[in-house]
């Protein structure tokens, strides 16, 4: 039988992006209201993101992918402080909507691209539920960094994508820098990773989403900086590789071409 499977091919895993979306990231400069203050923001917080947004994410996530989250109680042991989150990107309308249920109780603040935050219409209802776009320039840079610190503070999780680029539904995971992991290392939080993975289901072609939760990881006081940085990075790309075996199934194969293919 023929194979059906989509190919795509890619040249770069670190820097090529597969979202069908096309969009005008607004600029992230030092006027952008990173929130997270004031009655009037946190009161359009919960009703946006405990109201509105969580019920239609269950729903979504439910629904579509019969979605399911294994070893939640791993972030329960962590659930007076403050952590990171880190993820692998494999769903352009699912990506958004999980760590809303791995930090769950916590709110979760999520690093994005600017993309996310300039969505027609729907770009504006973000950063109410967690979106924190990456900054442009340098003190924009200062109010996100203090943005991050002020969350930490307040003891919400915060979640990042390594990979930063969405390769729909990748079974595997791609490469990914230590620079994200300067936060956990810099405030001295807790770490944990998920990976999302897919397994066959009978009567739907979609196939379902289960989330692995690993963790927590810890940064070693006998290194430095640096090479804590590298340590945590390992551990979550390990634990990410180790959980990724468990993809059932490839709805999209990735080929990689060779410097002469065009």
């Amino acid at each position: 039988m023929a194979d059906r499977r989509k190919i795509i091919y890619y040249k770069d895993e670190l820097n090529d992006e597969f979202s069908t979306a096309v969009i005008v990231p607004k600029k992230i400069d030092e006027n952008w209201n990173y929130g997270g203050r004031g009655f009037v923001w946190n009161l359009l917080h919960f009703f946006i993101y405990r109201i509105v947004a969580v019920p239609i994410a269950w729903s979504y996530l439910k629904l579509k992918f019969a979605h399911k989250i294994v070893n939640r109680q791993a972030i329960a042991s962590c659930k007076n402080q403050s952590f990171f989150v880190y993820g692998n990107h494999t769903n352009v309308f699912a990506d958004p909507l999980v760590p809303t249920f791995v930090c769950w109780p916590k709110d979760a603040m999520v690093i994005v691209h600017p993309n996310n935050v300039s969505i027609p219409v729907l770009g504006r209802f973000l950063p109410y539920v967690g979106a924190l776009p990456l900054p442009d320039n340098l003190k924009a840079g200062r109010n996100f960094m203090g943005t991050i610190k002020f969350h930490v503070e307040k003891k919400r999780a915060v979640v990042i994508y390594p990979e930063a680029h969405i390769w729909p539904f990748y079974t595997k995971i791609r490469n990914f820098p230590d620079s994200s992991f300067k936060y956990p290392v810099e405030h001295g939080t807790p770490v944990f990773c998920f990976t999302n993975v897919y397994k066959k289901r009978k009567f739907f072609k979609t196939p379902r989403m289960v989330t692995y939760i690993d963790g927590p990881f810890f940064a070693d006081p006998a290194l430095s900086p640096k090479e804590n940085r590298s340590f945590l990075r390992n551990m979550v790309f390990n634990a990410m590789c180790g959980r990724s075996k468990l993809n059932e199934v490839e709805m999209i194969k990735y080929v990689k071409m060779e410097n002469d293919e065009k």
